[in-house]
């Protein structure tokens, strides 16, 4: 039988190394799996790259790991704003390299990793400090620069709903990065608020497939078990 819930967050992130390129999913705050990243650093593990679209926010999540002290690289796309004293000081104290990619770019990086493609042109960052040392070409009388996938050891992710094959649903705006990030990675590991049983979710509303999720943990209050009330028709 096929069972990927755990039963904490202890056992969810277990085995992540040192060094290990570690993506969370999340836009700000909407969709950050905190509740993992808290267990990570409870876990030990140093020396990370870490993959999200900004640096953190506040004292929490991501900003906690790398105030920690946890992380050795950060690829990201929007790394300051107000609140992101914790990169700033890693970050001017020369304790954390940061590699600035476009937010298009790095949502398609992650996305060709998990399609498995090798890389892809785009116009964006041509002719700038982020095309420095990558090939360009010029095509169709535009000039592209050449990105590469990128690839992760493993991806926590923040999902609304999942059974216990690892199928996944997520809130409006929290699904941001989730998708593609848990393509991307050899083990994807996804907190939930709810546990429901096979078949209680719609197969037209699952987003990301089980077979890219090999652990779940609910961290919310509620274990749903047997059918969700039936959808509204449309009009």
């Amino acid at each position: 039988m096929i069972d990927k819930i755990v039963d904490s967050v202890v056992e969810a992130v277990a085995g992540i190394p040192d060094g290990a390129t570690v993506m969370l999913s999340g836009f700000g705050g909407a969709g950050m799996p905190v509740t993992l990243i808290d267990g990570l650093i409870a876990q030990g593990a140093r020396e990370l790259t870490i993959v999200n679209n900004n640096a953190g926010n506040g004292d929490t999540g991501l900003a906690a790991l790398i105030k920690a002290g946890r992380v050795r690289k950060i690829i990201c796309s929007f790394p300051r704003q107000a609140d992101s004293w914790a990169f700033d000081e890693m970050y001017r104290a020369g304790k954390l390299e940061l590699e600035l990619v476009p937010q298009g770019n790095l949502a398609e990086r992650i996305r060709a990793a998990g399609a498995g493609i090798g890389g892809f042109f785009t116009a964006t960052g041509y002719g700038t400090e982020l095309a420095k040392g990558k090939e360009t070409r010029h095509i169709n009388g535009r000039d592209y620069v050449f990105e590469t996938p990128i690839h992760a050891d493993f991806s926590l992710i923040k999902a609304l709903r999942g059974d216990r094959w690892g199928n996944l649903v997520y809130r409006k705006a929290a699904r941001n990065f989730g998708p593609v990030m848990a393509m991307a990675a050899t083990c994807t590991v996804a907190q939930v608020d709810e546990v429901v049983e096979l078949g209680a979710l719609d197969p037209e509303h699952i987003v990301t497939p089980g077979i890219f999720v090999k652990r779940i943990v609910a961290v919310g209050d509620t274990v749903l078990r047997g059918p969700q009330p039936p959808a509204a028709p449309k009009a």
